[in-house]
């Protein structure tokens, strides 16, 4: 028997790669011969850069970077097997975590520290670049990631600005002279789950402005700033930035397309892609797939339903593994997931849900339970 483990982290709880050998360890336990090939994926999020750093046999990089209010923290990304790919995922440098309750305002708030990692990257030799754009604390249309590439935004009277949301409306010119000069090198692969245009009553400020710290009233004021701000891209360089996914975090989808080499795509698509998931699924007998929480929001280009429809097209069963699973789960059977088991078995706190040792000692012993019920229906039904 082969088994594919392709399952998201659980988040805040325990990684891909320790959930699948977590899973591996169930499976042989009733299958000893069986061939267990562990895929960590992820779906541009949180996880992303394991997934793809460990799936590849790549490293990872902590550098020091200014964080949304410009404060240094440590920050990682991943530099991929092939030596030339960088994996960044934003929230690391510029992610709302990073800023607490009381500070949080999305006009001060920069994508400076995500620059600063592409920056890193670029001198150490990447010029391919996959970067998740989830969980921003920010809405600058990513004034401040160009800012940290050497792009300068000038105001009427030929001032710099502060790469932040209140600076987007104040933006007269653009000055490129210092950008680094290996950027035109570069490609971005953006992994964007959201549709979201630049600005307006769906855009990035109106949608996502409040979880961020704003205002009724600043919300306005950023709208209005990024519908500036995207005037004045599209009268200097003639490209319209309120398209579909510009407005993912805090504008920064926008940013992307005006400035760089890049293309927007959902998460979990590249990620399939880059661990070439289709070649390790062709002859499984099963996958198991999984996250956090299933519920119907898992049908939204959320990693489960990415993989369960791969294996859909190529009639492989798709066993689902989750910490919590809702009522609306059922939705999920329509993208391919044919089974749904939720790894609690009896009532506990939070805390101890999320504990990872309590975590891999569930999911280990949940899968021997699913993978002793195949195993009857193998001997007593002759399946295979």
């Amino acid at each position: 028997m082969k088994v594919v483990v392709a399952v998201d982290s659980f988040k805040g709880s325990i990684s891909s790669f320790a959930l699948g050998e977590a899973i591996e360890l169930g499976v042989k336990n009733i299958y000893p011969e069986s061939e267990v090939l562990k895929v960590p994926i992820a779906d541009g999020g949180e996880g992303t850069i394991e997934a793809l750093v460990q799936g590849t046999n790549g490293e990872i990089i902590e550098i020091s970077v200014k964080g949304p209010l410009m404060k240094p923290l440590m920050a990682k990304y991943g530099i991929m097997g092939d030596k030339k790919t960088a994996v960044i995922e934003m929230a690391t440098a510029s992610g709302l975590p990073l800023v607490s309750i009381k500070e949080r305002d999305p006009s001060k708030t920069t994508t400076f520290g995500t620059g600063e990692l592409i920056k890193d990257a670029i001198k150490r030799g990447c010029r391919e670049f996959i970067v998740g754009i989830g969980g921003s604390a920010t809405n600058d249309g990513g004034l401040g990631m160009l800012q940290a590439l050497g792009y300068k935004f000038l105001d009427k009277n030929k001032n710099e600005l502060h790469g932040c949301g209140e600076s987007l409306e104040k933006v007269i010119s653009i000055d490129d002279s210092n950008v680094i000069k290996e950027l035109n090198e570069c490609k971005f692969l953006v992994a964007c789950d959201v549709d979201n245009p630049f600005y307006g009553e769906r855009g990035a400020a109106h949608v996502y402005g409040r979880q961020k710290g704003a205002s009724e009233e600043m919300v306005l004021s950023l709208d209005r700033g990024l519908q500036t701000f995207a005037n004045t891209i599209k009268k200097l360089l003639n490209k319209d930035i309120n398209i579909s996914g510009g407005g993912a975090a805090g504008g920064l989808g926008g940013g992307f397309a005006a400035f760089l080499n890049s293309t927007l795509e959902p998460g979990i698509d590249i990620i399939i892609k880059e661990v070439n998931l289709l070649s390790h699924i062709k002859d499984a007998d099963f996958v198991i797939t999984g996250e956090g929480r299933i519920d119907f929001q898992s049908v939204m280009g959320k990693a489960p339903t990415g993989v369960s429809k791969l294996c859909k097209a190529n009639n492989i069963p798709v066993i689902a593994l989750a910490g919590s699973v809702a009522d609306d789960a059922v939705a999920t059977h329509d993208y391919g997931i044919d089974s749904i088991f939720s790894i609690m078995n009896s009532p506990m706190s939070l805390e101890d849900a999320m504990d990872s040792e309590n975590t891999k000692k569930l999911v280990k012993k949940n899968t021997e339970e699913i993978f002793r019920l195949i195993k009857v229906c193998e001997n007593k039904f002759k399946i295979k």
